[in-house]
């Protein structure tokens, strides 16, 4: 089975094509940040235009690098959601109309699915079940993944999102967007020692995280010092050092407890704050010490791209699902909505 995808969520265009023989046989992303950097942050118009001029161009490149024709095809997969709604519509209604003209069904994936599946695509792919921590600029969850389309949220952020939190304090400490990777970049030279931030909810049993509290530290911190004209470049460097230290200690502490309770000796980490080099540092030496395995998408997987989502469409197209002729996409889209694909009762 051979399968084209579409990723439209929020500001990155992607395309891909995918075959269950052979794996990734191509996939095509154009960022958006040239577009959006002078805004300091995704502008949902902006961004639903751009995936229009995109999307088409993406395609064709895709399907030329994979050496495959329309009537290759055998099934469309698409992003519906979570995301911004307009952004979403236009890779869904071209997803939709292709599967239409091409005569070959169409399904539409959950991003966050796309994203939990995302290290299927590596040589050494995670066994079942796994934890996962999900983690990115809207999301930051534990989930317990028992099986492809089986997923059991054990926590999730109350606020605000760890990358949301690292993209958040860029922004006060004046770095351009997008804000994580660049404060990760900053954070290099800092004293971590320096400013020791809150490390949210921590001292509270649980799997829940909330960064807002740390956002509202590192507000008043960079406040303080600019209002004292002490805020130089080493002290920038060094707020970025402390709240990158906070969120990623957060995250792993958090993620070991989880472990625990679950029992579970596989580990995977998805979403865009996987690819911060800390974080992934921190946490293979701390489940190492723990007796688990951690698995990672590669790094270009880490962010929103087509490959992922290729990977969790194939998955529910072979297993028998599609959609119907309307188009149709979701803001917001929780994942116990998912049908599972396996009977866990009987597999």
């Amino acid at each position: 089975m051979r399968i084209l995808a579409l990723e439209s969520s929020c500001d990155e265009s992607a395309v891909a094509v995918y075959d269950d023989a052979a794996g990734l046989l191509a996939h095509e992303i154009h960022s958006q940040i040239d577009l959006h950097r002078v805004y300091g942050g995704v502008v949902p118009e902006l961004a639903s235009r751009d995936h229009v001029r995109r999307l088409l161009p993406l395609l064709r490149t895709a399907l030329a690098d994979a050496k495959t024709k329309p009537e290759q095809i055998d099934g469309v997969a698409y992003t519906a959601g979570p995301g911004l709604i307009g952004a979403l519509l236009t890779g869904a209604a071209l997803g939709r109309s292709l599967a239409y003209a091409w005569n070959v069904p169409a399904i539409a994936v959950h991003h966050l699915e796309g994203h939990l599946l995302a290290p299927l695509l590596e040589n050494n792919p995670p066994p079942f079940p796994h934890l996962a921590l999900l983690v990115s600029g809207g999301h930051t969850m534990l989930i317990d993944v028992a099986a492809p389309g089986h997923y059991a949220v054990l926590g999730e952020t109350r606020d605000d999102a760890a990358g949301e939190a690292f993209d958040k304090s860029a922004k006060l400490l004046g770095l351009p967007y997008p804000g994580g990777p660049e404060l990760a970049k900053l954070a290099q030279t800092g004293n971590v020692k320096r400013f020791d931030f809150p490390r949210p909810m921590l001292d509270r049993a649980g799997l829940e995280f909330s960064f807002s509290g740390l956002k509202t530290a590192v507000s008043l911190a960079v406040k303080e010092r600019a209002g004292a004209g002490m805020l130089d470049d080493a002290t920038r460097a060094d707020i970025a050092a402390g709240v990158q230290h906070a969120i990623v200690e957060t995250l792993v502490a958090k993620t070991l407890r989880a472990l625990e309770q679950t029992g579970y000796d596989a580990l995977v980490v998805a979403g865009g704050v996987g690819a911060n080099r800390l974080l992934r540092e921190r946490m293979a030496a701390a489940v190492a010490r723990q007796g688990a395995q951690v698995f990672y998408p590669r790094i270009e997987f880490c962010t929103d791209n087509a490959a992922m989502i290729a990977v969790a469409g194939m998955a529910r197209l072979k297993a028998g699902l599609h959609e119907d002729a309307a188009i149709r996409a979701r803001a917001t889209w929780s994942l116990s909505e998912l049908r599972p694909l396996v009977d866990l009762a009987t597999s």
